[in-house]
This record gives C-alpha cells, sequence and structure tokens, in this order.
C-alpha cells in the first residue's frame, strides 16, 4: 500500500471506538504511524472532520420543523406559489446557517505550519489558525489525553499559568516528530505553550531561562528543562508574557 492508496481510504473513514477497522483501513492507519508526511497530513484530516462536527452539533433544529416539513411533502394538491414565509423559510435559515458552519471551517483551516525551528513553527502554527482536538479547562486531563496520543507532558509549566483559564490542547507533527500544545487564556488574551522532546528538536541551542522575541501582533517565549523545549505565543503583550513566565 502506497501513501496515495492510505490517503483514499482514510478520507473516507470515520473512527468508531465501538468497531475494529476494517483491514484495510488498519493496514492505512500503520502507514500513517510510519510516514511522518501521511501522518501530517491524516491529523490536519481528523482536526477538519471534528470541527465540523463541531459547528454543525451546534445547529439546533427549531421546534415544530418536522411536522412542518411534513405537511410541505410532495404530492400535495395544492399548486399555489410557495410563500416566502413560513415553513420553508425556516428550512432556508437552517441552511444559510449551515453554509456559514461551513464557511468558517473553511475560513479557520490553512496548510500546516512549518519553520526551521520549533519556535518559527509555533508561531506559524498560531499565525495560520489551528483547531483544537481535545477541549477543557482540567490541565490533568489535556496531560493525559497528550499522553494517550504519546505526546510529550508538559511537566514544568511557571506557577502563573495556574492562574490560567485551560481551553483545550492537540498534538501536531514538527520535522516528523510528535510535539504538545496545550491552550490557556486571561483576559481575552491566548497563551499556546508548544512542548517537544528536547532530543528529537533539531534547533539551535536554547537558554535555560526564556528567550523573548516578537512578530507582527505575536509575542514568544522559549525555554528548556533537562528533557523538553518550551516555546510560548501569545497575542498578548510582552509584558503580559513576561508576566506568567
Amino acid at each position: 500500500m502506497n501513501a496515495d492508496d492510505a490517503k483514499l481510504i482514510l478520507s473516507a473513514y470515520r473512527p468508531d471506538p465501538r468497531e475494529d477497522p476494517d483491514p484495510d483501513v488498519s493496514a492505512a492507519l500503520q502507514r500513517a504511524k510510519h510516514d511522518p508526511v501521511l501522518a501530517e497530513w491524516w491529523a490536519r484530516e481528523q482536526a477538519w472532520d471534528d470541527a465540523m462536527a463541531e459547528k454543525l452539533a451546534e445547529i439546533a433544529p427549531p421546534p415544530g420543523l418536522r411536522a412542518a416539513l411534513l405537511a410541505g411533502r410532495p404530492g400535495r394538491r395544492d399548486l399555489s406559489p410557495a410563500p416566502t414565509t413560513g415553513w420553508r423559510a425556516v428550512v432556508f435559515a437552517m441552511a444559510a446557517t449551515i453554509v456559514v458552519a461551513l464557511s468558517f471551517g473553511v475560513a479557520r483551516w490553512k496548510p500546516a505550519a512549518s519553520g526551521a525551528t520549533l519556535q518559527d513553527f509555533a508561531v506559524n502554527t498560531v499565525a495560520n489558525g489551528f483547531f483544537l482536538q481535545k477541549r477543557g479547562s482540567d490541565v490533568a486531563a489535556l496531560k493525559a489525553w497528550l499522553a494517550e496520543k504519546q505526546g510529550p507532558i508538559p511537566r514544568r509549566l511557571p506557577t502563573e499559568f495556574a492562574q490560567l483559564r485551560a481551553l483545550g490542547c492537540r498534538t501536531l507533527s514538527f520535522t516528523g516528530r510528535d510535539v504538545s500544545l496545550v491552550c490557556f487564556e486571561r483576559g481575552g488574551k491566548e497563551f499556546h505553550v508548544f512542548v517537544a522532546r528536547r532530543d528529537e528538536v533539531r534547533d539551535e541551542p536554547v537558554d535555560a531561562g526564556p528567550r523573548f522575541s516578537s512578530r507582527g501582533a505575536l509575542v514568544a517565549a522559549t525555554w528548556v528543562d533537562a528533557d523538553l523545549q518550551y516555546v510560548v505565543v501569545s497575542d498578548a503583550s510582552m509584558a503580559a508574557l513576561r508576566g506568567v513566565l
């Protein structure tokens, strides 16, 4: 099975924990595990599907829609011009809502970020836009989810991060290596924490203490500990970023 075959199979696959995938899907998933380019494509596909499902789930049909649709089913003898109000207007409004949801998804999805260093990659990811794969305010639960996905676990976040509201997390791939992302928020500003295993990132030497930089409306800080490299990217001010570190 080549990469194109695997893409064709996975593009039609929707994971269901209640069922085991068939042999072709299993082979495609195994191929994705050992092919960094295919794995990155598959992660983007899953993020897209999750985002679309989440947006469509927010659309609640209005009360009485089923009855209105049945009342207007084909076969009625009334051939008078269709009114622009009533159940047809409801259907048109729902269709418009779905189009808006789809448009939102298209607008938010952009190609995978790139960059020569982990900090470049992190800044590009935030600048391009992304979707969270796991949402929640419980940081322990987010770390557990990252562990299940075999992502590096942030262990030594600055104490000020305990005061921030957790939004969720996801895993990404940088130069074929796993990177974890945990997002926080304070006062309408977001702090995106990227974590990579230090021995897997081909990066320029980084000091133990934070190294700060800015690009456009984004600010960033990079530091390492014994095992991990961290990058925090935020749309807050540099003073606010320094304040949480």
